[in-house]
């Protein structure tokens, strides 16, 4: 809460940090973060209880040092991580390890099959399991700083590397134009309403791959757009990256880490509406984590050294505006609300939308402050963290500006405000639109400022 406080004082400020030294050290840890069986499931608006583990949920940790200058970037299997939780781990890594939180990075692989976590949502949860959410959301932050202490022990010289692949028949844009002239989010397969989608997907695989000096394999982080709702059912599962990682580790050896983060997926599924061949599972979650994992064995023969281990990060707090209620409005949103769990319960949208009215009622008018984060190794890659589900328009748009070759865009890190659609999509309306804290042109906000922080630090790298 120390860092939250320290940064809504600073609501239009950018931070830059400067790292100075090479070269490069890399250290890599993984901690089961699984809870017990009995906890409230995430992803989904209605209670489930997990009923066990199918593969166990992990917060990784890569640690990046040059010289005296350290960052930490982390990845929970986990639906999302609130601005609260972040911060508290943070400032407990920042305690245990003295890598300063501007220079931390931690986000939610976003799978639909981890712990509920969103305090709105459990307010209507039965007692026990409510109780065993909230005392595993305390826990969480010093397993994140275990991974984290366990990468920073782990530093070891290694070298960087860096390449593009391209993979474009995984994902779907999930968002369609129907006949009726409205707009609708996975409107069903094989649904005769059609005419087109709204947009397309962002093909990338972007891969930052670390090994030592003799070759030995330490790391591959590797990330796409593409949202991880593939499994469904009652057991933790980290969904298509658990087979990415199984399978990277079984060709590269044990030793080497797969992290993986999802880019601007916050539009895009691996929904297929042009069959009616059903996609929901452990079967359809390993085809997908296969099919990307040989994408990435491929990219592998493409790696570009990173020849400089100069790291730098920036940071700013973006105040978006929010939209305005009633007190009526409210009142109605509380007693849609009320009904989550429900065994008969209220509409999908009219949830949704309640949900949404309560969350922005709570600011009384104030903005969401909304942190981008960039960090940079060399002139190569660069990591840009954004806090909610962002559309793959955004992330492209951040991408084709960049003076960085290699942009990873990591949504759903340090935070999350939710959806956050583009100006046009919340003109369309659908579920994401209806689901957005923030009023329309947020989005547009977090990429210029995404923008300008990189080509500053791209400016900053001619001045060494």
């Amino acid at each position: 809460m120390l860092l939250r406080a320290a940064l809504a004082l600073l609501p239009a400020l950018s931070m830059v940090l400067p790292l100075w030294a090479e070269p490069l050290r890399v250290g890599r840890a993984a901690v089961k973060i699984t809870p017990a069986a009995g906890i409230p499931m995430a992803g989904y608006y209605s209670f489930r209880l997990s009923e066990g583990t199918h593969d166990d949920l992990f917060a990784k940790a890569l640690v990046l040092e040059s010289g005296d200058a350290k960052v930490a970037l982390v990845a929970c299997d986990l639906v999302d991580i609130d601005e609260a939780l972040a911060a508290s781990a943070r400032e407990a890594v920042h305690a245990a390890t003295g890598i300063v939180p501007a220079r931390i990075m931690i986000s939610a692989t976003h799978s639909h099959t981890g712990p509920l976590l969103n305090r709105r949502f459990l307010a209507t949860a039965p007692a026990a399991p409510k109780k065993l959410a909230e005392q595993y959301r305390a826990a969480l932050p010093q397993r994140i700083v275990e991974t984290v202490r366990l990468a920073d022990q782990s530093l070891t010289p290694a070298r960087a590397w860096t390449a593009t692949g391209r993979e474009e028949s995984l994902g779907f844009y999930r968002r369609f134009l129907m006949k009726d002239g409205t707009v609708r989010f996975n409107p069903g397969k094989m649904n005769p309403d059609i005419v087109q989608p709204m947009g397309s997907i962002d093909p990338d695989v972007a891969l930052a791959y670390f090994d030592s000096p003799e070759g030995r394999p330490l790391s591959a982080y590797v990330n796409f757009a593409l949202h991880l709702d593939t499994v469904g059912g009652a057991q933790f599962s980290a969904d298509y990256p658990y087979t990415l990682a199984k399978l990277l580790a079984k060709l590269k050896g044990p030793e080497m880490l797969t992290i993986f983060t999802i880019g601007a997926a916050g539009n895009i599924n691996h929904i297929d509406v042009s069959h009616k061949e059903p996609q929901k599972g452990h079967l359809e979650a390993q085809r997908i984590g296969t099919v990307l994992a040989g994408e990435v064995l491929k990219t592998m023969a493409k790696l570009k050294p990173a020849t400089s281990a100069l790291l730098q990060s920036a940071q700013e707090i973006v105040p978006l505006p929010i939209p305005s209620y009633t007190a009526a409005e409210r009142a109605d949103a509380a007693k849609v609300a009320a009904q989550f769990g429900a065994a008969k319960p209220p509409p999908f949208l009219d949830l949704v939308h309640a949900m949404k009215v309560l969350d922005v009622a709570e600011r009384k008018g104030e903005p969401l402050a909304a942190e981008v984060q960039v960090i940079t190794l060399g002139d190569q890659i660069a990591w840009v963290a954004l806090p909610g589900e962002i559309f793959v328009e955004l992330g492209v748009a951040i991408k084709k500006a960049s003076p960085f070759p290699q942009t990873i865009i990591v949504e759903l890190a340090n935070g999350s405000v939710s959806y956050v659609p583009t100006k046009k999509a919340y003109a369309e309306g659908a579920y994401e639109a209806t689901s957005a804290r923030a009023a329309p042109g947020g989005g547009e906000l977090l990429a210029e400022t995404a923008i300008r922080l990189l080509a500053l630090l791209h400016r900053n790298l001619k001045l060494q």
